[in-house]
């Protein structure tokens, strides 16, 4: 089956589907994105991603060039086209195409691109790196200052990935000034006796939606929750490690740098968040 995209308002074949070579997007990753679920034909955490892409686009001077409702109807459509049960929803607005390339931003009304696709992911929420873990390195944040923007400047977070790899590793933990600042394509998390440690939020990582809710699943459930700074000897040390995004849900990590964190494997905290938060989540799904 061909794939159905979404462009500037309109559902095309995705052999269909152009936009100019003069994009902002595409000349100066002038763009933000966000990545929503989909379980059971329904959409994950929508009204927090929602919520994080208006605040991306407010950050960076840009227009709001569709509404909440109209922008879940889209999404809605598109999983109904493309027969999606589990899978992904990308979306991504850049500030538009000017009539040349050029540093300083085009002209207000200039319109703004808007792109959604589907992608097919059977099993997602049966995972098998659920029940085996993530091995991850750690490498220096070369990233640029405001990660609290969710733009589509993933350059550096690609080299990681690559990089761990090339190390025979799942993904990378990004270091800045000796403490951890998150993933490649996630937030890190470690667990200390009975107490859940993760980075406070700040423009030094990105305020993961996943994230929200797993703390606040955490809470209700009781857990001990800090959020604060910590370094990879820490995590070493650590009786388990895992980390959240929109596309894992909630994913232990057994190895940092080639030592093993805990006992190795999969450790009960991520298990038991994993299993409250995919529970919760499809239950509130839209």
């Amino acid at each position: 089956m061909t794939r159905t995209v979404y462009v500037n308002g309109e559902y095309l074949p995705e052999d269909e589907a152009k936009i100019s070579i003069f994009d902002r997007g595409f000349l100066f990753a002038d763009g933000v994105y966000e990545v929503t679920s989909v379980l059971g034909g329904k959409l994950i955490d929508f009204d927090g991603h929602a919520v994080r892409l208006e605040r991306s686009l407010s950050e960076l001077g840009m227009g709001h060039p569709i509404t909440k409702e109209d922008l879940l109807e889209v999404h809605r459509e598109l999983v109904r086209l493309n027969e999606i049960d589990e899978g992904m929803i990308y979306l991504q607005i850049t500030r538009g195409a000017a009539a040349d390339r050029d540093f300083a931003y085009p002209p207000e009304d200039t319109p703004q691109t808007i792109v959604l696709f589907t992608q097919s992911k059977p099993g997602l929420a049966n995972s098998p790196m659920a029940q085996k873990g993530l091995k991850v390195i750690s490498i220096e944040d070369q990233r640029w200052g405001r990660r609290d923007i969710k733009t589509v400047q993933l350059l550096y977070p690609s080299m990681g990935k690559m990089m761990a790899k090339a190390e025979g590793c799942d993904d990378a933990w990004m270091v800045e000034e000796g403490s951890v600042t998150e993933g490649t394509s996630n937030n890190a998390y470690i667990v200390k006796g009975d107490t859940i440690i993760t980075r406070q939020l700040s423009n030094d990582i990105l305020h993961g939606i996943t994230r929200a809710a797993v703390l606040r699943f955490a809470r209700e459930a009781q857990m001990k929750v800090e959020e604060r700074a910590f370094t990879i000897d820490e995590a070493k040390d650590a009786d388990e490690a895992f980390v959240t995004s929109a596309s894992t849900f909630v994913m232990p990590v057994v190895e940092i740098d080639g030592a093993p964190v805990g006992t190795g494997k999969p450790g009960s905290v991520a298990a038991r968040l994993r299993e409250i938060y995919l529970e919760e989540s499809i239950k509130k799904a839209v």
